[in-house]
């Protein structure tokens, strides 16, 4: 009797506990056709992933700490569904990685403190006024044109407040873990909005020491300066959003400097209820001391989202993009194959139909 009393106490206590905590599962798998082709240079065609969501897997999950106290985890990692493997997001290798997030929190009244990998603040919050994000043809090349392109930090502290009134912060702090030299690999950044009905606006800024990806005449002693600028309002029948963006890169130890200026405007707008059609035009300003890919670059896309259901959708994506002067930029493929290639001052075409699956 006592021991039946003592398992019942002990299951009570279990089930007490688990029901103050949650753990799901979640991801996407996003696979689909695409073409390019650049004015004299080569095309390409295929299968790619990534085109309107990134494909992801991931756990999270929160405990009730009590007194408003919780307690939250996030583990995420990216892959190509068109060939499985896990180079993705900043992954070290082929196999599946937790590089897109992969973090611990502490949550309450007073806001949030995060800590491990993750996507910097101040771009997550701006990247969303791109109308394609920065992914598939569409996506807004602000980013991925500069060497200072680190949008995830590892070894990172981040802070977020609370919403007051529709306004949010947020900083965040990732260590460059350099014995002797501690401003070596240093990134610091942070964003302040206002959300409140249909208006939306984020300013963001950041800076990244030592950034090193390989670039031509960059020896890795570069400093990245990040500032940018989102709003958009949404008018029911119609959603406009904009973007502002420049990086400006400085390698001390070459004397290279860097800027690029990037621009955004677009307009989506719902179609019967299951769908959305999209619009977007991005202006790129280039000035670089080091090689001839200098000038603007300007990018048209279109697009439209049909969805089958609240986690299936049906996509198709068509951007064109014109190089002026030595300019040789190019559209985001979205891992087909090696890419494509561009004559400098030409233009490029690229389209793209797939599927979406969230889960």
């Amino acid at each position: 009797m006592k021991k039946s009393l003592i398992a019942l106490a002990v299951l009570a206590a279990s089930g007490a506990a688990m029901a103050q905590s949650s753990v799901t599962l979640f991801g996407v798998v996003d696979a689909g056709v695409s073409y390019v082709k650049g004015s004299g240079g080569t095309s390409n065609y295929g299968l790619s992933t990534g085109n309107m969501s990134s494909s992801r897997l991931g756990f999270r999950g929160v405990e009730d700490l009590g007194g408003g106290l919780k307690a939250g985890f996030w583990l995420e990692g990216g892959f190509n569904a068109d060939t499985g493997d896990g180079k993705v997001a900043g992954a070290s290798g082929t196999g599946f990685e937790f590089a897109r997030r992969s973090t611990v929190s502490l949550m309450g009244n007073f806001g949030e403190v995060r800590l491990g990998r993750d996507e910097t603040a101040a771009f997550n919050k701006l990247s969303a006024y791109s109308n394609f994000s920065v992914i598939g043809m569409g996506g807004f090349r602000g980013w991925n044109s500069t060497i200072g392109n680190d949008i995830r930090q590892s070894n990172m502290i981040a802070y977020f407040t609370p919403n007051f009134n529709g306004f949010t912060a947020g900083v965040d702090y990732a260590f460059g873990e350099k014995a002797g030299d501690s401003k070596n690999g240093r990134y610091f950044g942070g964003f302040a909005a206002y959300n409140n009905g249909p208006l939306s606006v984020t300013l963001g800024a950041d800076r990244k020491n030592n950034v090193a990806d390989g670039k031509a005449g960059f020896a890795g002693a570069a400093k990245v300066d990040t500032y940018g600028l989102g709003a958009s309002y949404d008018f029911g029948v119609a959603k406009v959003n904009g973007l502002v963006l420049q990086a400006k890169e400085k390698d001390a130890l070459n004397g290279v400097n860097t800027k690029q200026t990037s621009y955004a405007l677009g307009v989506s707008a719902p179609v019967g209820g299951v769908g959305v059609v999209k619009a977007q035009y991005a202006l790129y300003n280039a000035e670089n001391d080091a090689a001839a890919d200098n000038g603007e670059a300007h990018q048209l896309s279109l697009g439209y989202e049909h969805n089958l259901s609240k986690r299936t959708a049906l996509y198709g994506y068509y951007s064109y993009l014109k190089n002026k002067s030595e300019r040789q930029m190019t559209l985001n493929t979205s891992n087909l194959g090696n890419g494509y290639s561009v004559g400098a001052g030409k233009d490029s075409n690229g389209i793209q139909v797939g599927i979406r699956h969230a889960f």
